[in-house]
């Protein structure tokens, strides 16, 4: 089984812990230690994180991640009122060679995954993001990927694979299942007109960073329809003296990335996460233990509204257009939306066990106004 490879967690971590109140993660959650050995992976465990050192094909760095310091900030916080239960597998080691990683990693995720446990990568390079995707390759369904990125992580060259292009690597794959890709946070200047038309050209959806700063719920409908959820932490806003190495002058702030990071974790369908490019100082070491915080709290507030059953304390609105009809709904739960696709050749091809796309409220008052969603249009192109 690929979980015997994990290498344990050093003891020494836990003795920050030790001395801290009982109600700290450090003694709440199970851990893989030598002394304790590997965590039982039974009935109410939800989230399983683990540490990897693969960098060897990354773009910009090709530093380790000092996860053991992740640890000592993780540790020390205190649990929300959460009825789930997490481990952390410790360390999954480099193999031989970068394929070697890619393989052992998609091997976990597989096998977790199994188990109706979240795998949360943390550490090494974006393209990891590939092994995560290629986890899903026998579940006989099409996967949406959502990238917390400055980037689209395109290349021209369709066998480059790297943290600058694994996007590439996924799209010529074959054969593929990815049926919708989604970048949170690009900034144009960073992106060449020839991934932009890609973008267009594939029906793929993207919200650029002053919109998600404005405004991060907008992101939530997105998140609600991932099954991977990629960070890339060069997102990061840097602060003048360079407090997040690799970051940008404008970018993602600790405030928005909390708040996406929670709605990945409400989404009931998503079930991986990744959090890569990690840059080393105690500062970001701080922000990341509340970032996997408010993953995790995401995931114990979920509402349990997929695949939606419209049927049971559901809205239904129509909205009668120009020149269609729209039918929208709204959990009397959650107070979410979503919109009904009702285009044929859609129904009969990708999508057909799931006929509502998510949206925001403010999708269903453009409709009212006979403004047509850009979500649902996209999404109909794409099938």
């Amino acid at each position: 089984m690929s979980l015997e490879f994990f290498e344990p967690v050093d003891e020494s971590i836990l003795g920050v812990s030790s001395l801290l109140p009982k109600q700290v993660l450090g003694k709440r959650i199970k851990i893989h230690t030598k002394r304790l050995g590997f965590p039982e992976l039974q009935d109410g465990l939800r989230i399983a994180l683990f540490g990897v050192d693969e960098n060897r094909n990354g773009f910009f760095s090709s530093n380790s991640y000092d996860i053991d310091e992740f640890r000592r900030q993780f540790y020390q916080l205190y649990p929300g009122n959460w009825s789930l239960e997490v481990a952390d597998l410790g360390n999954l080691p480099r193999g031989k060679t970068p394929e070697d990683s890619y393989f052992a990693i998609k091997e976990v995720c597989v096998d977790l995954r199994k188990m109706n446990i979240i795998p949360v990568i943390i550490g090494g390079t974006q393209d990891l993001t590939v092994s995560a995707y290629r986890s899903f390759e026998n579940n006989n369904h099409w996967v949406n990927i959502v990238s917390v990125d400055n980037r689209f992580d395109f290349s021209k060259d369709e066998d480059l694979i790297s943290g600058k292009s694994y996007m590439s690597k996924i799209i010529m794959e074959t054969p593929g299942y990815l049926f919708n890709y989604t970048n949170i946070g690009y900034q144009s200047y960073l992106i060449a007109q020839e991934e932009l038309d890609l973008m267009e050209k594939l029906f793929f959806e993207s919200i650029r960073l002053g919109s998600i700063l404005d405004d991060n719920r907008i992101s939530e409908p997105v998140f609600r329809e991932a099954d991977i959820v990629s960070f890339d932490m060069k997102c990061l806003r840097s602060s003048s003296d360079g407090t997040y190495e690799n970051g940008s002058p404008n970018g993602i702030d600790s405030r928005t990335i909390c708040a996406l990071s929670r709605y990945a974790g409400i989404s009931d369908r998503l079930s991986l996460a990744g959090f890569f490019d990690l840059p080393n100082n105690i500062l970001f070491h701080k922000l990341l233990a509340q970032i996997i915080w408010y993953f995790i709290e995401g995931v114990n507030c979920r509402f349990g509204e997929y695949p939606v059953n419209t049927s049971q304390k559901f809205k239904r609105y129509i909205v009668p257009m120009s020149d269609r009809e729209m039918i929208f709904f709204q959990s009397e739960i959650s107070d979410r939306w979503w919109i009904e696709l009702k285009n044929e050749n859609y129904l009969d091809n990708k999508l057909k066990s799931n006929t509502l796309l998510s949206c925001t409220h403010q999708d269903y008052l453009d409709a009212c106004n006979d403004i047509l969603p850009d979500r649902w249009w996209k999404a109909t192109k794409r099938g």
